[in-house]
């Protein structure tokens, strides 16, 4: 890694470290009893904005595996949810105000110091200023409530169906989604009225998954599978009862709503979008494109140095790249072979059970590693599917479905089968250790299970942090032996120059006015990748500004943080406490990560 790249990163850090570093330097030891008295204090707050924050949010609630109130539901995207979110937060803050920092234990500074942190983004991302850019735009066509929703209320959703009590909860859930989707026009009209539009391209995608929606008849709707087939302590009439009022739910309710989604879409929304994909093309996006930057990485980075260190890392990785050609038998250029590997049989599945069959065969070798990396393991079973049908065009390679705290439903690891000429046999091992275990499988499950700490930091989390660890979990790939395969080496600098093309397209775009077509050639031109995850992974950038950029600074801070303290301990350092170090507190902040890591280097250095 080039000094000034890890210079860039760490200045950020240090800039933007604040009052976490600076109160504890000024800290005197508490009484224990003091600290005791103190943490429960803080506990209690933590909470009571639980229980405020669980009221607003149904969706947090339903990810978790819980039904929330169907009130609470349809108040999404209204002015009500923003004036109640505003109160909590206020409240929250007012009582932290109350709680003495200096008195608290080490594992609940680190607590305060998130919640201060979360806090404060919430209390940002509330200002009218924020509002008028963001609340307007309710969802687009990457990771959008409209096309999620079915898929966490379907039968193999987040949701229980085991009794009638819990149909019926849900069945209400289903019912109120529909002035959800209505909700979401009124703030899309909002939003032409003020000029702040989606693009062209997030418009169609939105109406084209819509149609692929509304294309399913209303019995195979994934909204109606929990009523095909029932669990037998359901009585036959009941489930007569159900099959009817869910149909009924469906056919007269929701499907009306996604009906008059897709109408105001494309005959009002879509001759206003903005033609140009860059947020910077909307108005107010320049301004909001840094805020995002900030949101994601949890550092305030200039769009500028982070496309400098994209374009240092993309020369770093094709140096590797290279040598790895080589060792694959291939002459020529590096450009050249990118073509051959694109169009060579050898490196593509041949049918969607062999991409199962290499998936399943790299997490029986993890499972047989993974303690000498982790001295602990999630107690939450993970498993491997394919995307839906329809789902898989419109979604990424692979992505992870988190289980729930008590186990019983199971993470997911999902890979995307899609044009499988597009797909690669040499990306599977980098892809399950990324999505899967060790990757988001481990940090997230560690830290759901985890009941001493707040549901904050159990559930909650940054995208710097999360993917951070996901992309450093790939690099694991090295010590356990899997990249000794030139094949699986070549797939994990693949991936590793996905997410440095990150760094420069994502700016590229939302700061530097390229074009789609601009991004995906620089992507084609740059990697070995097909161009259907080209073009989808660029589409992802366009509706998600500043995400991409999430990993790569994450995983970066996590290697420079093992480097610092392997150099620092010397012999006595131990990758699996380091792990527990980084896995311990849920997902932090990176300056509060760094603040962690230094304490522990220095705690052990003193030993």
């Amino acid at each position: 890694m080039k000094a000034g790249v890890w210079a860039a990163l760490g200045a950020a850090l240090l800039l933007h470290i604040g009052y976490a570093a600076a109160a504890e330097a000024a800290a005197a030891p508490p009484a224990v009893a003091a600290r005791g008295v103190e943490d429960e204090r803080l506990m209690a707050l933590f909470r009571d904005d639980a229980r405020r924050e669980d009221a607003l949010d149904s969706m947090a609630v339903i990810y978790r595996g819980q039904s929330p109130d169907p009130a609470a539901l349809r108040q999404l995207f209204t002015d009500a949810r923003i004036r109640a979110q505003r109160g909590s937060v206020g409240q929250s803050m007012a009582a932290l105000r109350k709680i003495d920092r200096r008195q608290l234990s080490a594992e609940r500074q680190i607590s305060y110091d998130v919640f201060l942190t979360d806090k404060r983004r919430e209390r940002d991302a509330l200002q009218p200023d924020m509002i008028a850019l963001t609340a307007v735009r309710p969802f687009n066509h990457f990771g959008g409530l409209h096309i999620e929703f079915p898929s966490l209320l379907a039968s193999d959703g987040a949701l229980k169906y085991e009794t009638t009590e819990e149909y019926r909860a849900n069945l209400d859930l289903i019912r109120a989604f529909a002035t959800v989707l209505d909700n979401a026009v009124v703030r899309f009209r909002q939003g032409l009225a003020t000029g702040v539009v989606e693009s062209r391209l997030t418009t169609v995608n939105m109406i084209a998954q819509v149609d692929a929606l509304l294309a399913q008849p209303v019995e195979q709707s994934p909204l109606t599978s929990p009523v095909r087939a029932f669990p037998s302590g359901i009585d036959l009439a009941e489930q007569a009862r159900l099959r009817t009022a869910y149909t009924a739910a469906v056919r007269d309710e929701v499907y009306p709503a996604y009906r008059r989604l897709r109408a105001f879409l494309s005959d009002e929304y879509l001759p206003a979008a903005r033609s140009q994909v860059g947020i910077s093309a909307m108005k107010g996006g320049v301004g909001l494109y840094r805020r995002q930057i900030l949101e994601h990485t949890t550092l305030p980075l200039d769009p500028q140095q982070v496309h400098q260190i994209g374009l240092d890392e993309v020369a770093r990785i094709q140096g590797d790249m290279d040598t790895v050609r080589r060792e694959l038998g291939y002459g020529g250029s590096l450009k050249t072979f990118f073509n051959t590997i694109r169009s060579d049989p050898r490196f593509h599945p041949k049918s969607r059970e062999e991409l199962a069959a290499g998936f399943a065969a790299v997490a029986k070798k993890v499972d047989a590693l993974a303690p000498q990396y982790f001295s602990r393991m999630p107690r939450t079973p993970l498993v491997i599917e394919a995307y839906p049908a329809y789902r898989e065009k419109y979604e990424a390679g692979g992505s992870y479905n988190q289980g729930t705290p008590d186990g019983s439903r199971p993470g997911v690891f999902f890979y995307n089968a899609y044009d499988l000429p597009s797909r690669f046999l040499s990306g599977i091992t980098t892809l399950y250790l990324h999505e899967g275990a060790p990757g988001h499988h481990f940090q997230i499950s560690l830290a759901q299970e985890d009941r001493t700490l707040p549901d904050f930091q159990r559930f909650g989390g940054n995208n710097a942090y999360v993917e951070g660890w996901a992309l450093y979990a790939e690099t694991l790939g090295y010590p356990m032996g899997f990249y000794k395969d030139p094949l699986q080496h070549w797939g994990t600098l693949d991936d590793e120059m996905l997410r440095a093309m990150r760094l420069v397209v994502d700016t590229g775009i939302h700061a530097k006015g390229w074009s789609r077509e601009q991004a995906i050639a620089y992507m084609l031109a740059n990697s070995g990748m097909g161009e259907s995850d080209a073009t989808a992974e660029v589409e992802r950038y366009i509706a998600w500004p500043g995400q991409a950029l999430s990993y790569k600074i994450g995983a970066m801070t996590i290697q420079r943080l093992r480097k610092k303290a392997e150099v620092a301990l010397g012999p006595r350092f131990d990758i699996r406490a380091f792990h527990d170090q980084v896995l311990g507190s849920g997902a932090l902040p990176l300056p509060i990560l760094e603040a962690k890591i230094d304490r522990w280097i220095a705690a052990q250095t003193t030993r």
